[in-house]
């Protein structure tokens, strides 16, 4: 029996186990507990389907085999010998297939998300391209029919945006868009430039996984709330109630402000979410720093000062430095055309995993 049924034979019991506990009463009146179990339950059923279907290819070819030990009439024979080679192929790709399929995978890649955009270097022209990536993943996720809800937006002078923030529904988001988080470089002539001199200006993205309660616990006593009118650039849009809101985390210093929404109410439930999500993320970086020390990784570093990606006007060109990749289609990567290079990010990323022996 090879080491990977074996694998399989491990995970179907669990499979088993946790098909039993989601019917317990017990259980199903626990919710934080019943909707973890339902979560494993989902994962654990792809598994299942596979280890069954690795099984009856197992199990053909050795009747197969005995078949071709056994059988004396020639034609009868050859029939076995061209099934068995038919099921040997089958078999190793289903080897490589499952090899993938069991690489561990981070636990937060299920999670919604909360993007966050904030122009660095570059002044005015950080915050229009801060605009312009926020219109690429717009679109991105359009394409991959997500949800997405504004959260928090800080108007540029000359146009984009200083900041802003927004969260993300859909399947595995997090596990698509981790990849994201670092610094965005951007070269070109600005719109403001009278020479035609190629400038460099730089965004921070943060993808932060969305937190539930469950996962991290906020003592009511470590928050500080204030209430600020809102307004909007150049102080249009005057609130005249205080429907703004201020979180600041005393124990981390980590401060949230939200002001999108009409009521103080909503303003507070969102900074919430935000403030939950940052420091879940806070655990989650210092996890990627252990791990990518322990594979030496180039794709997850939990370095989010980092600079990940340039995007070059002049020669069209978009590179990601991590992996070495260079495209040529910077236009259509604007229009939210990014799927080769999260997907090559993610096949790095899957080959580190398989190299550093984490399935075993």
């Amino acid at each position: 029996m090879s080491d990977l049924f074996k694998k399989l034979e491990q995970i179907n019991l669990r499979f088993d186990q946790v098909s039993e506990q989601i019917t317990d009463p017990e259980v199903v009146s626990d919710m934080n507990r019943y909707v973890k179990l339902n979560k494993e339950y989902k994962e654990l059923q792809v598994i299942h389907e596979v280890y069954k279907k690795y099984k009856n290819v197992i199990g053909n070819i050795e009747s197969s085999k005995e078949i071709i030990k056994t059988e004396t009439d020639k034609e009868f024979l050859e029939m076995a010998k061209a099934e068995l080679d038919d099921l040997i192929q089958e078999k190793n790709k289903m080897d490589e297939e499952i090899k993938v399929l069991l690489i561990p995978k981070d636990e937060e890649d299920s999670k919604n998300v909360i993007v966050e955009l904030r122009a660095g270097t570059g002044g005015d022209e950080a915050c229009i391209f801060v605009g312009d990536l926020f219109r690429m993943y717009s679109k991105y996720m359009d394409k991959r029919g997500w949800k997405t809800e504004v959260l928090t937006m800080n108007e540029g002078t000359a146009g984009g945006y200083k900041e802003v923030s927004f969260s993300v529904e859909g399947d595995s988001v997090y596990g698509v868009l981790k990849f994201e988080s670092g610094v965005h470089r951007v070269q070109r002539v600005p719109a403001t430039e009278s020479q035609g001199r190629v400038h460099t200006s730089a965004v921070t993205v943060a993808v932060l996984p969305e937190a539930e309660e469950v996962d991290i616990e906020i003592r009511k006593d470590d928050i500080k709330r204030d209430v600020f009118r809102s307004s909007g650039a150049g102080g249009q849009h005057v609130n005249t109630t205080d429907s703004a809101v201020r979180l600041t985390h005393i124990p981390t210093g980590v401060v949230v402000e939200c002001q999108e929404g009409r009521s103080q109410i909503k303003n507070a439930e969102l900074a919430m979410k935000i403030l939950r999500s940052r420091l879940y993320e806070a655990e989650v970086i210092k996890r990627e720093k252990e791990r990518a020390a322990e594979r030496k990784s180039q794709v997850s570093t939990g370095d989010r000062s980092a600079k990940i990606r340039t995007y070059n006007y002049p020669q069209g060109r978009i590179t990601d430095h991590r992996i070495g990749l260079t495209l040529y289609n910077l236009g259509a990567a604007m229009e939210g055309d990014i799927d080769e290079i999260i997907n090559s990010l993610k096949i790095a990323e899957n080959t580190e995993k398989l190299q550093a022996g984490l399935t075993e």
